[in-house]
């Protein structure tokens, strides 16, 4: 028996490589997926997952994928909320228009599916949320300051909603990955420099050694999602190799 046998899971931005590694990942153990994003992936996804077209900053658009999930299958057991977009630029360089679209994506999108989702999630009797916050929501990296304010504004929301709903039986916890080879992560190191040579620094400045793979992030979204987590609330899932458990190693 699969850990989430008849489960049924929404996964908002899973077209990108975490959110699609993670909806084949559910697929594989027992979930109905509903995979959201602007297009679908190139590569075709595992049975049991289903691609629909959702723009995250529509509530129109959210409330109609949640009401066509409610026809369908009843009920909701699983959101998790990877859609989001980065931008590599200080706050002086950022402007007006790219702020508003980034926060709009990577934090008023994660409210709208959350807010929205609540009378299904209510059904499940035992659901769980997960959202995308990043270690950038604790520390920063350089040129990314509307990336980090979202993320730091996921978290705090992700606590929030464990408080108020923890009652009704509905979890929300957030995971918060570091460098992981997906390619928002490829356009970064390229923005940053080659991108050999920069890979070559996370690796160096990472206590493992390497750059995260989108599995490692969906591993700790199964168990989340799973019932093995069911005391787990309100909290903030840090995976980064342990990048941040570190202050700053000088080359000695």
């Amino acid at each position: 028996m699969g850990r989430l046998d008849g489960k049924v899971a929404l996964i908002t931005g899973g077209a990108g490589g975490m959110g699609s590694e993670t909806a084949n990942l559910f697929a594989n153990e027992g979930a109905r997926v509903v995979a959201s994003g602007l297009a679908a992936p190139e590569i075709p996804y595992a049975q049991g997952v289903e691609f629909t077209q959702l723009d995250v900053t529509s509530s129109e658009q959210v409330r109609s994928v949640l009401s066509a999930i409610d026809t369908e299958h009843g009920r909701l057991d699983i959101l998790v909320n990877a859609a989001g977009i980065e931008i590599e630029k200080t706050v002086e360089e950022t402007s007006e228009e790219e702020w508003d679209r980034l926060i709009d994506i990577n934090l008023k999108g994660t409210f709208l599916t959350c807010k929205y989702a609540m009378p299904l999630l209510r059904k499940s009797q035992g659901a769980s949320i997960i959202n995308f916050g990043s270690y950038d929501g604790y520390i920063a990296d350089p040129k990314l300051a509307a990336y980090c304010a979202s993320k730091g504004g996921v978290h705090a929301l992700t606590r929030a909603i464990a408080c108020d709903h923890g009652h009704e039986g509905i979890r929300c916890n957030a995971v918060c990955p570091g460098y992981i080879d997906t390619p928002m992560m490829q356009s970064f190191l390229g923005a940053a420099g080659t991108t050999e040579t920069v890979a070559d620094e996370i690796k160096r400045v990472t206590p493992m050694g390497r750059v995260g793979k989108p599995i490692d992030v969906a591993n700790m979204v199964l168990w989340l999602a799973s019932d093995e987590a069911e005391f787990a609330t309100g909290q903030l899932f840090t995976i980064d190799g342990g990048l941040s458990a570190q202050i700053q190693q000088m080359r000695l």
